[in-house]
């Protein structure tokens, strides 16, 4: 396999881009300046140096010392109120609507009808068990409004059943 197929293969892994949309990433870059691909070249090496995961919410963040993210870490968020979202784009939309104020985790996708997908169920309980210590009193599902979110959403109220009279789920 040559070496434009092969990225363009890569690429089209990547979500919501098939193998054309691929192709022509290639094509972009081999006529891009060699400065712009190295400079892309070196963003994705140093992503995983730069990056880590917040292990309350389970989001991605800038940060080499920070132990958690900074909304894990703002002691003026509300412990009273949990919200599920599917991946961390959808807590960055949130945060830009200015109108929640509590913590959150982010499941990390969604269930398909199919079976196919995953969240992170483990987790999920353990940090469900882990805020009901610290005045947690609200779960709110902000899933998408389509089948996969609704599944997704059934199948989170049937983990957190045995919770159900400590918590509400909206």
């Amino acid at each position: 396999m040559d070496k434009i197929d092969e990225l363009a293969q890569a690429l089209a892994r990547f979500p919501g881009i098939g193998p054309r949309q691929g192709k022509r990433f290639v094509f972009y870059l081999l006529s891009a300046p060699a400065t712009e691909r190295a400079k892309l070249a070196d963003l994705i090496t140093s992503l995983g140096k730069d990056v880590r995961q917040c292990p309350d919410c389970l989001r991605f963040y800038n940060g080499n010392s920070a132990l958690v993210c900074n909304y894990c870490s703002d002691g003026k968020r509300d412990d009273s109120q949990l919200m599920l979202i599917e991946k961390d784009q959808d807590l960055a939309a949130v945060e830009r609507a200015g109108t929640y104020r509590g913590r959150y985790f982010v499941l990390g996708g969604v269930l398909t009808l199919s079976g196919k997908g995953a969240i992170r169920e483990k987790e999920l309980v353990r940090t469900v068990e882990m805020r009901l210590k610290n005045g947690l009193r609200e779960i709110v599902l902000a899933l998408s409004a389509t089948s996969e979110g609704e599944h997704t959403a059934d199948r989170v109220r049937e983990l957190l059943m045995p919770y159900r009279d400590q918590v509400k789920i909206s």
